[in-house]
Order: structure tokens, then C-alpha cells, then sequence
């Protein structure tokens, strides 16, 4: 699974990386929870890019009501095919959630130690996502999960599940729905997910409430 994540680029960067004409309203995010909004890039019919704010944490359109968010915020890329929350976000509703790097917990004997995973460089790069947009009585929502696969290359190292990470080649094609070839195996990033870092950072991770630079400092 992954329960957090960091996007810490500037508003140039993401706009250049995700060929987005402007932002929603953003801000550097160094401990990124389920539960709270989170930028998303879908394509529109024109075949042009745009930049959401989503609740992370998919909401389907058949749901009574917001709940079912807690359970959500990721889903297997297994079985998108199989499950009814997700089925037809998949068919019909792909975008690209942003990223700088995300978080993982290797269990241990004497404890869960977290590890910050990301780029070499530091840079932007994309996790596969859904969204939906719910609506009941008078609520509306707009909605996302993060797509999860096994974990490969480094990160088995320390969990068995990794996000679902698309090669900015495939952008166009992964949120091209149209597309049904495009599944998350043929758009993984295989050359990151080689390339990959993981640093071990503090425990400050394990709290949402803490949200800076020190998320990330190494320790050990």
C-alpha cells in the first residue's frame, strides 16, 4: 500500500513536468496523508493536460454516502478489472498524481522504521491514479485513489507493495482511456523503479501533524 507520499516541487516545475497551464491552489507538501486533498493531472478531450484538486481516498459514484473514502485510497492494480470501486474509474477515469516522493515502513523485529523513496535527483514524477466524481443529495465530491502493484527492484527490500509509478513517455497514454492496451505493467517506469532511493528518515513521519523539511532529513 501507500499510505504517504511528498510533493515538494515548485509551481514552475509541476506546470512544465505535467504540460499544465496553471495550478489550483498548491502548496510544498512534506507529509501528504489519505483523507486531504491532493493535486491530480487528467487529460481533457482535446487531448490537452489540467491540474485538479482531488480528495484522495475514491468516493464511486453508486456510493450512500463519504465513508467508504477510509478504505479507497489505494487499489490494487490486480484487480481494477474485478472490483466494483474501481472498475469503471479504470475504464473511464485515469489521471497522474504528482509526486517528489513517498513513504514506506519496514517492519523489523524491534520495530516499523520509515524510509523516504525517491528519485536520485529529487525530481517530479507520477503515480497511476483514478478519480470519480460522487454526488448525493447535496454533496458533491470529487475523488482519487493511488494505484498500488508489487514491489520491485529496491523496494522489495522493505515492503511488498510499491505505487504504481508511469514513465512520463506514457503520460498521454495512460490517461488516454481510449487506449485499453494501456495497463499500469506496459506505463510502469521501469528505469526509476531501478534508479530508485530509499532514506531512512525519523519517526516525525509517522504524525501527519508534521509537515517540513525535517520529514525528509536521513537518520543513521
Amino acid at each position: 500500500m501507500c499510505g504517504r507520499y511528498n510533493l515538494i516541487a515548485t509551481k514552475a516545475e509541476i506546470m512544465a513536468h505535467f504540460a499544465v497551464p496553471c495550478l489550483p491552489d498548491y502548496q510544498p507538501d512534506y507529509n501528504i496523508p489519505p483523507g486531504q486533498d491532493v493535486l491530480a493531472v487528467i487529460s481533457l478531450e482535446d487531448g490537452s493536460h489540467k491540474a485538479f484538486n482531488l480528495h484522495w481516498g475514491l468516493i464511486p459514484s453508486w456510493a450512500k454516502d463519504k465513508k467508504i473514502a477510509s478504505r479507497t485510497f489505494n487499489a490494487r492494480a490486480e484487480t481494477l478489472t474485478e472490483k466494483p470501486s474501481f472498475r469503471s474509474a479504470y475504464q473511464h477515469r485515469r489521471c497522474l498524481l504528482p509526486a517528489t516522493g513517498f513513504f514506506e515502513w519496514h517492519q523489523t523485529e524491534t520495530g516499523k522504521y520509515p524510509y523516504h523513496i525517491h528519485r536520485a535527483d529529487n525530481g517530479l514524477f507520477a503515480f497511476a491514479g483514478l478519480w470519480e466524481h460522487w454526488q448525493y443529495e447535496q454533496a458533491s465530491v470529487y475523488s482519487c485513489t493511488l494505484i498500488t502493484m508489487a514491489a520491485q527492484g529496491k523496494m522489495a527490500r522493505i515492503h511488498e507493495r510499491m505505487p504504481a509509478i508511469i514513465s512520463p513517455e506514457y503520460y498521454q497514454r495512460w490517461l488516454d482511456h481510449s487506449d485499453e492496451s494501456a495497463d499500469v505493467a506496459h506505463c510502469l517506469a521501469t528505469a526509476m523503479v531501478s534508479d530508485i532511493q530509499l532514506t531512512a528518515v525519523s519517526s516525525l513521519i509517522n504524525n501527519p501533524r508534521h509537515n517540513g523539511p525535517d520529514c525528509l532529513w536521513p537518520v543513521g
